[in-house]
């Protein structure tokens, strides 16, 4: 169990490793498409597709980053107790919080994965804006990150049981 949830460990943290380094830039995506969207306002005529795909892009930001962030400690944490207490005994109350988290990713990929199913079988599901883009898309995308998320968090559960059982993981920050 040891060695396959080791396993399960290093596969999850290295995909999600890789598409949060590159997810990193996809700030420079969003300050290009709100740069273009101040030019053409300010020169041109208004591009119509500027602020939804601003936040289309925000939202992919975020969804495929959010477990990266989770990986590397970043994610906000009350430090009230926290701080103090060892190494073993964050990860007792890691694991038992991560729990919590695991339930609520499920339930979103749910609630996401039917949203993202009635956006197909409603023909086509758009925008109500003037400019009407397919929000398939970004529900796709949405449904990954939740289910990237959920794989990290079940990946930070392994790593807090196996540092209860007294195996080196690396001290979460």
């Amino acid at each position: 169990m040891t060695e396959m949830a080791k396993r399960y460990i290093r596969i999850v943290d290295a995909m999600n490793y890789r598409i949060g380094r590159v997810m990193m830039y996809g700030i420079f995506v969003m300050m290009a498409i709100l740069l273009w969207s101040s030019v053409s306002k300010t020169f041109f005529v208004p591009s119509l597709w500027t602020l939804e795909v601003a936040q289309f892009a925000m939202v992919a930001y975020y969804m495929l980053g959010g477990p990266y962030s989770i990986q590397m400690g970043s994610n906000v944490r009350m430090d009230l107790l926290y701080g103090d207490w060892s190494p073993h005994r964050k990860a007792q109350v890691d694991a038992m919080t991560v729990l919590f988290l695991i339930v609520y990713l499920i339930f979103l990929l749910w609630g996401g994965w039917e949203s993202l199913m009635y956006s197909f079988s409603y023909g086509g599901e758009r925008s109500s804006s003037v400019w009407r883009p397919y929000l398939w898309p970004i529900k796709s995308i949405m449904v990954l990150g939740i289910f990237l998320m959920l794989l990290q968090a079940i990946s930070e559960f392994f790593k807090d049981v196996l540092r209860i059982k007294g195996h080196d993981m690396g001290e979460k920050v």
